[in-house]
């Protein structure tokens, strides 16, 4: 199980954590994505330059664009210069529509404070003019980015109707050496990123509470895997497993109340639920292989996981309330790692064959699976929140990055920074503010 192993062998490891309340460090860069691969039917979506943009020093469209254009589903088509204070409320259609625009985004920023602004957004067809949707937000200079990926998001979901993803964030782990690691939480471009756990002892498996606002992770600083919940707000963490040999592998219920984790307390690697604080530890599991690696179904029923009990690891899903295991992967010799959107529809996990690891996304309905990723040592998929992207951690040049991948596999993109060994990527939830 090369993702499961990959970490197991980590277990040997041992001490040194500091937690930080989303602490900024000049030694995180902005991870820089290079895209391949389009989707078959691509939206031309023209993108006027905010009115104001000068005045802010950020051109809000050019992120809106960079969101979309990550999905593979849009064909840009950029404005060459920012918009008049009022050409963006009525735009003429004419030069747009010639250029084969079927949508038309246009705003406006405006300072109202000292750190405060306002902006507006507008989405027109271009072809008949009418208005197809606005809105407007207040944003500290800080949030303005976050701004920028709503306005995507309602964009995204007007055109296609499938949901938000962009104004969300990611939570991964940086290897910078041996003896330094960091867990970053950053925007869903992999802009502002900031530091929540330094330690000069391995971390891994974060995973993301509902509301967003904690999240869980294994630790190595005490000498051995310890599962820890972490406030993102304040930078307080409290140990919620913490049993005799391993503690690994969290995972938060859909209404954040429970934890599933992977504990050998008791011999072998078993699946225990407790209470999202720690309390109230009961087992969950009981095989004689290995079972590990636990994601709950988007309604909470299931508790899907990996389990080496067949012989060879693959996927499987028990009841919450009692009830047999049932395997759930068969295309495949090997499947490892898995995770389930939040509508419940997609299981994506990692296969390997032929020597190599890749992402495959499986129809949970029909059953049918299809790879997504086109590397070959690929590992810790994790869903978008509206279930039309996938993270997941791969090697460039013997180095760890992070790709995303759409459920279909047509679309590409590797996120790369500029030192370190980036892994362990799952995508959280969308910002509520």
């Amino acid at each position: 199980m090369q993702t499961v192993f990959s970490r197991r062998k980590l277990f040997a490891a041992g001490a040194g954590a500091a937690a930080l309340a989303s602490l900024p460090t000049a030694a995180l860069s902005q991870l820089r994505i290079e895209i391949t691969g389009v989707g078959a039917n691509q939206i031309p979506v023209a993108l006027m330059a905010m009115a104001g943009s000068a005045a802010s020093g950020i051109d809000l469209m050019q992120i809106v664009g960079a969101d979309l254009g990550r999905t593979g589903e849009f064909r840009l088509i950029q404005g060459e210069r920012e918009a008049g204070s009022e050409d963006w409320v009525k735009p003429d259609m004419t030069p747009w529509a010639e250029r084969g625009a079927s949508v038309l985004v246009s705003g406006a920023i405006d300072r109202k404070g000292q750190d405060e602004w306002e902006i507006a957004y507008k989405l027109f067809d271009a072809a008949s003019g009418s208005q197809l949707d606005e809105s407007r937000f207040l944003s500290t200079d800080a949030q303005l980015r976050m701004t920028a990926h709503r306005i995507a998001d309602r964009v995204y979901d007007k055109l296609t109707g499938l949901g938000g993803l962009f104004s969300s964030r990611i939570a991964y782990v940086n290897e910078r050496s041996k003896q330094s690691y960091e867990l970053v939480i950053a925007d869903s471009d992999g802009a502002n990123p900031k530091t929540a756990l330094r330690s000069s002892e391995p971390i891994i498996s974060p995973a993301w509470s509902p509301d967003g606002k904690h999240v869980a992770y294994v630790s190595f600083e005490q000498k051995k895997p310890v599962v820890y919940v972490h406030t993102l707000s304040t930078g307080k963490r409290r140990a919620v497993a913490n049993f005799r040999g391993n503690n690994s592998a969290p995972a938060f219920s859909p209404d954040g109340q429970k934890l599933a984790v992977a504990l050998s307390r008791d011999g072998v690697t078993q699946l225990f639920l407790l209470n999202a604080d720690g309390t109230g530890v009961e087992r969950f599991s009981r095989s004689l292989a290995i079972d590990t690696e636990p994601c709950f179904s988007a309604d909470g029923r299931y508790v899907y996981f990996t389990s080496d009990r067949g012989g060879s690891p693959q996927i499987y899903r028990q009841p919450v309330s009692g009830g047999q295991a049932e395997r759930v992967t068969f295309g495949s010799p090997y499947a490892v790692s898995p995770s389930i959107d939040a509508k419940g529809e997609h299981l994506t996990y990692v296969s390997r064959e032929g020597g190599k690891y890749r992402v495959c996304v499986m129809d949970l309905q029909t059953g049918q699976q299809v790879p997504v990723s086109r590397t070959n040592f690929d590992e810790s998929p994790s869903f978008s929140p509206n279930g039309r992207m996938v993270i997941y951690a791969t090697e460039r040049g013997k180095r760890g990055v992070l790709a995303t991948a759409s459920v279909d596999g047509a679309t590409h993109a590797l996120l790369t920074g500029p030192m370190g060994d980036i892994r362990e990527p799952t995508w959280g939830p969308l910002m509520t503010n």
